[in-house]
């Protein structure tokens, strides 16, 4: 049974990897991706590793696919062609592609067929447990296990610097108000976050010429050319006491 589970994993793990670069459809290559992960945490399992095929699923196949989903979202479907590989890139991907069947070849031809038809190393109680593992890395593994953590924050921080380098390093608050731009609210999953809040908040020096502008004018009552301006506001004030 377990060599029939081993072959249907592997299987599995391979058509999943052809299809991630053969499927032109980025959805696709994704839901290949998951398959192959999971056909990964299948082979885990036969050799007893469980926490590894555990941490299979729910950090590569959960959340690094969830991850790429949403970059697939962001950047688009992929119809815009991104532009011509050229002769050299071919080349050298076809270098890559002999060193590996090379690679492939001496591993098989060499011990490969030979484990095959053997039992295989023996099973170790304990092996592949949280408490081995977590025992190995603080241990045995402490300084390759810090520098995968400074790697990592290396990482997070290059790409916070990437994003503000790109943005200027401009926020939502330094946006200029730009008047009549952002009025009302756009409809439901349209537009971008600044239209979907709604009207944004002109600066107070812009504001005030705005108010400005919006208030009424008065208009003077008429008066009479050779009026003086006594005459004018007692004018003024009888208008309004035979308007009250």
């Amino acid at each position: 049974m377990a060599e029939v589970i081993f072959f249907i994993a592997a299987i599995g793990a391979l058509s999943g990897a052809i299809g991630v670069v053969a499927l032109r459809n980025p959805f696709y290559s994704v839901l290949a991706l998951v398959g192959h992960l999971l056909s990964l945490s299948a082979l885990f399992l036969l050799l007893r590793a469980e926490f590894l095929a555990a941490a299979q699923v729910i950090v590569y196949a959960g959340a690094v696919t969830v991850l790429y989903v949403f970059v697939v979202s962001y950047v688009g479907d992929g119809t815009v062609p991104l532009g011509p590989g050229g002769a050299r890139l071919r080349n050298v991907a076809m270098l890559f592609v002999g060193m590996l069947f090379v690679e492939l070849c001496i591993a098989l031809l060499g011990s490969g067929l030979k484990a095959i038809d053997g039992e295989g190393a023996p099973y170790v109680p304990g092996f592949g447990t949280p408490e081995s593992i977590g025992e190995a890395l603080l241990t045995k593994f402490l300084l390759p296990f810090e520098l995968a953590s400074l790697l990592l924050l290396v990482a997070a921080v290059g790409a916070v610097m990437l994003a503000r380098r790109r943005s200027g390093g401009r926020t939502l608050d330094d946006t200029p108000y730009v008047p009549g731009q952002y009025i009302t609210p756009r409809s439901l999953f349209s537009g971008t976050m600044a239209e979907a809040i709604g009207h944004l908040r002109a600066p107070a020096e812009e504001s005030k010429p705005a108010a400005k502008a919006a208030e009424p004018e008065t208009v003077p009552p008429a008066s009479s050319p050779g009026a003086t301006g006594d005459e004018a506001s007692r004018g003024t004030r009888n208008a309004q006491h035979k308007e009250a």
